[in-house]
């Protein structure tokens, strides 16, 4: 049988009828590889097209090429320069002269063919894995105030596709999760095609390259040993080596500081008190410790939000005195910055420094005493949680110490979502009222309650308003106010509407938590409310600091003396010069205040 190869009309080669082996080569028993082997490769015909299209037109061939040549020495340079904060995003960060493209460049003219291509595929995957950690750094400076962990922070990305779900919708969701991800992948193919194309250009014109990288380095030596600088900005940069080292540095930081916590966390000042000698000062009172979502220092002193939120502290303190309360406020350090309020729950009620996921892990499998759980080992308490923004599982609740919890789908609550926010806060309250505190509690006991507020939850639009408290019914009412409200791209662009939204949302929380304690508070009610953590930069401004507010109010004036020493602000704002103490210090002084007495546990 024949083995010649026909030509066909394209110029293209054709299968041949048989292969050396003897078998046919259109034969249904032909093995699949070799089967495969006879295909006509697709890009071929491309390849062909295109040359063509060169030949025909050598001009535009000519300027496609250098115009895709600029392209990639535009995106390579802006990868090397890119820095991991939005405010460090300027154009002469990306015109210094990058320590590694003249390395890299270096390498590339040395080697032969087939290793300098491999190079340059791995060179381009690396600096698209450190592209996308600079960008990881810019979101999490900008919503958590701090940089990505590539250890502990992978299991936000679903807490954060939850947001967008609850926030924006499924389909919005799901939308922007593919965005990102074809995103991601185009970077990675982009840089590793660039830094192909760049090196080929390198080993085309070996003089001409040999050259441009020897002036390139003895200028960037000279620069970085005179400290020369463009625009306040050194021009002789080592942006992606720093930027490797820092990722090292966190990856190794991590792992050295989760065994030195679980050491911490083994030590607890009232780990061995006995539940007689936990807070006997305050038996027999109706205890109730609150978070405010995103109620930061911000809201109190930000020039254009605190206008609006101190007034209503100030109005809401004047109408608590009228009703018999009074209050002291002060400032905490939270561990965690606009986001992730679970740390700042989580710190404040265990008295350990729990500022990433790790540690929160840590303590949530321990046996560390959480300040509401001080109040369940007494014997004396019955205790509750009243939680909207939880939507599924939640076994952190047997460290919390919590008899009961109630979760978003337990308050009955038939009204619109307010973006993220399960339900207005005023109908939470109006629900732990009907459903807890107008309750006895067990005979001969009291109660504590743990209360989480999400209404001033960002994106903050659109946000709900206060309504009589006999219409609150099933949440219907709140119909009206969420279609009449902004949509939640409102604050997404705009600081401005952002920071106005927000202290509107603040503004509406504490008014609907100091209505309920003058509507529902008893001679022996105590009420803790503060903020679990500032909120992020759109609202806060870059480089805020992460001090939240904090007050206790009560009837009793015996009750407040006994945190006279602590020098809080008389009302529910604290004063700028109030004391600030880190949030992880709250527990252990608040026991202390309120009669404790100290059994150190130390393993």
């Amino acid at each position: 049988m024949s083995t010649r190869q026909e030509t066909g009309t394209d110029g293209e080669t054709e299968a041949p009828d048989t292969i050396p082996d003897g078998t046919p080569a259109r034969s249904p028993h032909r093995p699949l590889t070799l089967r495969l082997r006879a295909l006509p490769r697709p890009w071929a015909a491309v390849r062909a097209r295109t040359r063509r299209w060169r030949a025909a037109h050598p001009g535009a061939a000519r300027a496609l090429s250098g115009t895709v040549t600029v392209l990639a020495a535009v995106l390579v340079v802006v990868a090397l320069g890119m820095p991991n904060s939005v405010d460090r995003v300027h154009t002469s960060t990306f015109v210094r002269i990058p320590a590694e493209a003249v390395i890299g460049a270096a390498v590339m003219i040395a080697l032969p063919r087939r290793p300098r291509v491999a190079l340059a595929v791995v060179s381009g995957v690396a600096l698209g894995a450190m592209t996308v950690l600079n960008v990881l750094d810019m979101g999490f400076n900008q919503y958590l105030g701090r940089g990505f962990n590539a250890v502990l922070d992978w299991s936000l990305f679903g807490d954060a596709e939850s947001y967008l779900v609850d926030s924006f919708g499924h389909t919005a969701a799901v939308a922007a999760v593919a965005a990102v991800i074809l995103l991601v992948l185009l970077v990675f193919v982009l840089l590793a095609l660039s830094m192909v194309r760049l090196s080929n250009l390198l080993a085309r014109h070996p003089g001409l390259a040999t050259r441009g990288t020897l002036v390139a380095g003895v200028v960037w030596i000279t620069s970085s040993s005179l400290g020369l600088q463009m625009s306040g900005m050194p021009l002789a940069t080592d942006t992606t080596a720093t930027a490797l080292k820092d990722q090292a540095h966190r990856i190794s930081n991590a792992i050295r500081d989760e065994a030195a916590f679980r050491k911490v966390a083994k030590v607890d000042a009232f780990g061995n008190t006995p539940g007689s000698q936990l807070v006997p000062d305050l038996r027999g009172k109706d205890m109730i410790f609150t978070f405010i979502e995103s109620y930061g220092r911000s809201a109190v002193e930000d020039p254009i939000m605190a206008p609006g939120v101190d007034a209503t502290l100030d109005a809401r303190t004047k109408a608590l005195a009228q009703a018999g309360f009074h209050a002291k406020s002060g400032w905490l350090t939270s561990a965690t910055y606009g986001g992730s309020s679970w740390l700042g729950h989580s710190t404040t009620m265990s008295g350990l420094w729990i500022s990433n996921q790790q540690r929160y892990r840590t303590v949530m499998a321990s046996d560390h005493m959480s300040l509401t759980d001080a109040f369940k080992k007494t014997g004396d308490f019955d205790t509750v949680g009243v939680m909207p923004g939880v939507q599924k599982g939640w076994p952190e609740q047997k460290w919390y110490g919590l008899d009961k919890v109630y979760n978003a789908f337990q308050l009955g609550y038939q009204g619109p979502k307010f973006s993220w926010s399960t339900m207005p806060d005023q109908y939470t309250l109006q629900q732990f009222q009907d459903r807890v505190h107008s309750k006895k509690p067990a005979a001969g006991k009291s109660r504590m309650s743990l209360l989480i507020l999400t209404s001033s939850h960002t994106p903050w639009a659109p946000i709900p308003k206060m309504v009589p408290w006999n219409q609150l019914g099933d949440g219907s009412v709140f119909d009206s106010i969420e279609k009449a409200g902004h949509p939640s791209t409102y604050t997404l662009t705009d600081d401005t509407h952002t920071k106005q939204e927000y202290g509107k949302s603040v503004q509406y929380t504490v008014t609907a938590l100091t209505e309920w304690l003058e509507r529902y508070g008893t001679k022996d009610t105590v009420l803790v409310f503060l903020g679990d953590h500032q909120p992020n930069a759109h609202a806060s401004g870059n480089h805020a600091s992460r001090d939240v507010p904090v007050s206790i109010v009560a009837k009793d004036p015996k009750l407040l003396d006994r945190i006279t020493s602590w020098n809080w602000t008389d009302g529910l704002r604290p004063a700028h010069n109030a004391p600030v103490w880190k949030m992880s210090a709250f527990r252990d002084r608040f026991l202390t205040a309120f009669g404790s007495t100290p059994h150190p546990k130390t393993n």
